[in-house]
């Protein structure tokens, strides 16, 4: 298994094994999430604990597509998604049973227990390592279409998972629009992280557009600003804008006691991506974020209902 894990592999037996794998999880999105984490903490047990091994396994699945460490080859990190797909599988069959979860990684006894008891459909996790396989060779989107399926494998499975956990009302309607919402989120991230992106060779905007307004993922790559450039970003802001409004009325559809999570988190990253409108040409200099007070008021005011 990739070196990215090594360190957390063989979990080990005991009648404690289900606590120390959720530990490992809140303590794993606590160091590595920035986004999500002031989201989670408005939760309440047993919904916090089930997020943060759903944040913990969507960072391992990241962490695997990424690893290039010791000279990784793409069919080897490849190998390792299919092994960890293999796994997955395992994870859900044993559910809250920790003694059969798989051994190799101590995430699956607190990952199997969450899917178990908020019934989140198993095909989510397979496409969202379809999405990091997507990652694992040079990106480029020819059309929307193709950004969109993107997004939905790798952010709205992902919300959609949470909704399972949140609990919601509204049937397919409420599901459709968590999938809008994880696509606004999406949209957020890739206009966000631009310019990092293409230097490693992956650009998410999709090639008819950039043609469209005279740019290229060179340009991006180098941080040029053309006048094109700002024309693109503000189509792009604009589109994501109107999956956040689409989306808008799912709030009123998580459970009470979730609200306050859903409504953070959407509060961070469309401050992130209003930030972006404010100078679109910023995302190529530097990655644009919320400082840690501006996230603390936004879970102040979410807690409090505003």
């Amino acid at each position: 298994m990739t070196a990215a894990l090594r360190g957390e592999l063989e979990a080990g037996g005991g009648e404690d094994l289900l606590e120390r794998s959720r530990q490992y999880c809140q303590d794993l999105t606590r160091r590595e999430a920035k986004n999500f984490y002031y989201g989670l903490k408005l939760l309440k047990e047993p919904k916090r604990s089930a997020m943060y091994a759903l944040y913990a396994y969507m960072r391992l699945v990241d962490d695997i597509a990424d690893d290039e460490s010791n000279g990784r080859t793409v069919a080897q990190r490849a190998a390792d998604l299919e092994q960890w797909a293999e796994l997955t599988h395992e994870a859900i069959a044993a559910g809250a049973d920790a003694g059969g979860a798989p051994r190799g990684h101590i995430v699956w006894p607190a990952f199997g227990a969450m899917v178990q008891r908020y019934r989140v459909p198993a095909e989510l996790f397979d496409e969202m390592i379809a999405g990091q396989r997507q990652d694992l060779e040079p990106v480029r989107m020819a059309t929307f279409a193709d950004l969109h399926a993107y997004c939905y494998r790798v952010a709205s499975v992902v919300g959609v998972a949470s909704l399972y956990v949140w609990g919601f009302e509204g049937g397919e309607g409420s599901v459709k629009m968590s999938v809008e919402r994880g696509i606004a989120f999406q949209l957020t991230n890739v206009l966000r992280d631009l310019r990092e992106d293409a230097g490693r060779g992956r650009c998410y905007l999709p090639g008819d557009e950039l043609a469209r307004f005279g740019v290229t993922a060179e340009q991006i790559a180098r941080g040029e600003a053309t006048e094109g450039f700002e024309e693109l970003m503000r189509f792009q802001i604009e589109r994501a804008r109107g999956y956040y409004q689409r989306s808008a009325p799912l709030d009123e559809k998580v459970t009470t006691d979730s609200r306050a999570t859903l409504a953070a988190m959407t509060a961070i990253y469309r401050g992130i991506l209003e930030k972006i409108a404010e100078e679109p040409a910023r995302v190529l200099r530097e990655r644009v974020s919320l400082g840690k007070m501006k996230k603390l008021m936004i879970g102040w005011r979410a807690m409090r209902g505003r």
